[in-house]
């Protein structure tokens, strides 16, 4: 049996589903008098809410309730959805010396994916992007070190921002595709990116980077790539973290098979090669963890994924395992230095903490005072581990939103073309989650007894876990991404007042998202040279049978 012979057997049997007697979903729990498709549960039985109204997102899984987990559900979401201040105690304190954001709706709107933007400004509600910034040097794409990952543009008490967000400029430019932005019945589209400029004035830190094995090389500012990436939706993440490692190692590995044979146009042998992975997520438990969440796949379980990390590096709230701040040692020794932030530097400290606790904060030295306080490893413990773990379990246990009208004709038509065409060998439709033991890399708070679970539940994301190339104009950063999942986005408009999609929100709408798959050199390539070929009504119907799941 050749390889794409042997793909498509497996997409045909993720495709299939259980054809019972059709039915038009409704609004609530699933009515007892019908009969729906397994499809319709896109979160399993544990994981999906039948809601499809402007709080689709927000909801709590079966999972969360059987388990009573509705109180710390409800006080995790409490932790999400509130603006953090610069008190040093009472609710929601610690917020600063530097942050990327005050809270997480701001990067997440009404829990979705964020929203396009014209200018970058972190107060702007829906502001999901995030600034890449790295050297162009050695052809290696690797960040600046003298910034943080996520870089800062808020700053509070006496500090200054690493970088004047006043000063970013976005502009989005028209794209013209090979084929003019039509297809050949005469229908056409439009297509936009992103370009980012940002001065070299606008920066408060040197601009270092470690090149060809050199760290803290200066680099010039012309050598400065600036990007945006945009946060995506966070419901159904528990489930995604349920699937079992070895069944996402053996998509990777058959996939690596189609890529020997000539099916896929890129691979990333530095991650996976002869059926194995070479690199791992490595936590402090000493275990080594599946890469599977972000674009990059750079982390492993929930538990110390995007979500956990974000509670502390976006906002620099301390907790009992981070009792640090998100920064760099360029920006504290710049600060240390800059007599402004000095003459302010007392009156900040003395409200952040006391003699008794850091006099190392405290000593006749401003210089040192200031140093020490922005690299301190023994700050004051800001969000306790009851708080976190609260929010873990809001975290884990947000629902998918069941898949609307599925077994509609044109929606059934729009997925046997889907497959047809090939979407389905990346947007994989199906996965079975396996026990579901929580993991916890941090090896202190989130297990089995504390966490909602989703033990062999078949989930429908449409992705197969694994990173691609598109190879669009001003791509993403190193060009990888991983597969996004689909599942739920139908509803973003009606959820956030948004339909936009891919890793920089430059597509307004499916159609567009599904023509930015379309360069050359691109893994999609041959399915958007079919997707063309197709009849306007076959087209329509594959956008709404995405827009249904």
């Amino acid at each position: 049996m050749n390889i794409k012979h042997y793909l498509s057997i497996v997409v045909a049997i993720a495709m299939v589903a259980c054809k019972e007697t059709p039915s038009v979903i409704e609004i609530g729990d699933p009515d007892p008098a019908k009969t729906y498709s397994e499809e319709y549960y896109s979160g399993g039985k544990l994981g999906t809410v039948f809601n499809a109204t402007a709080s689709a997102y927000e909801q709590p899984s079966p999972a969360v309730e059987n388990g009573g987990y509705s109180f710390d559900f409800q006080m995790g979401e409490y932790f999400f959805e509130k603006n953090y201040n610069t008190n040093s105690e009472g609710a929601f304190h610690g917020l600063g010396p530097l942050a990327v954001r005050e809270g997480c709706l701001y990067c997440h709107p009404a829990y979705g994916h964020g929203k396009r933007q014209d200018s970058y400004h972190g107060k702007t509600m829906g502001n999901g992007y995030l600034l890449v910034l790295y050297e162009k040097m050695d052809g290696q794409d690797s960040y600046l070190s003298s910034l943080t990952g996520m870089p800062q543009t808020l700053a509070y008490g006496p500090f200054k921002a690493p970088i004047d967000e006043d000063k970013i400029r976005i502009e989005w430019k028209d794209y013209t595709d090979e084929w003019g932005n039509r297809f050949s019945d005469g229908e056409t589209y439009s297509l936009i990116y992103p370009e980012v400029t940002i001065p070299e004035d606008a920066y408060y830190v040197p601009l270092l980077a470690t090149v060809n094995g050199e760290p803290n090389t200066v680099v010039p500012h012309d050598q400065v790539g600036v990007l945006l990436e945009s946060t995506i939706g966070i419901y159904g993440t528990g489930l995604i973290d349920a699937i079992p490692d070895d069944s996402i190692t053996a998509q990777w590995s058959a996939e690596e098979q189609a890529y020997n044979a000539g099916y896929l146009k890129h691979w990333k042998s530095a991650w996976f090669e002869g059926g194995a992975w070479k690199t791992f997520y490595s936590g402090l438990d000493g275990n080594k963890y599946v890469r599977r969440f972000t674009y990059a796949m750079s982390r492993g379980p929930v538990q110390d994924g995007a979500g956990a990390n974000a509670i502390w590096n976006i906002t620099n709230v301390t907790r009992p395992d981070r009792r640090y701040h998100y920064m760099t040692a360029a920006y504290a020794e710049k600060a240390s230095k800059d007599p402004e932030v000095q003459a302010g530097f007392a009156e900040w400290i003395n409200t952040q903490a006391n003699k008794t606790d850091n006099p190392e904060f405290f000593t006749d030295d401003v210089e040192q005072n200031i140093y020490n306080y922005l690299m301190s490893k023994n700050l004051p413990v800001e969000m306790t581990e009851k708080q976190f773990t609260q929010l873990m379990v809001w975290h884990r246990g947000l629902a998918v939103p069941a898949a609307r009208n599925i077994d509609d004709a044109q929606i059934q038509h729009g997925k046997e073309l889907f497959s047809q065409i090939g979407c389905a060998r990346c947007h994989r439709p199906s996965w079975t989650t396996g026990a579901d033991d929580v993991h916890d890399p941090n090896n202190s708070l989130c297990n089995n007894s504390n966490m909602p679970r989703y033990p062999y539940q078949k989930i429908w994301p449409y992705t197969d876990m694994v990173q691609h190339k598109l190879c669009m104009v001003n791509d993403i950063r190193t060009g990888w991404c991983r597969t996004t999942p689909l599942w739920g986005r139908g509803l973003s408009k009606l959820v956030t007042g948004a339909e936009d999609r891919l890793h920089d929100c430059r597509a307004r709408n499916t159609l567009e998202a599904i023509m930015w798959h379309g360069s050359q050199e691109s893994d999609a390539r041959e399915s958007v040279e079919q997707f063309r070929q197709l009849s306007k009504e076959d087209r329509e119907a594959v956008i709404k049978f995405i827009d249904a799941i």
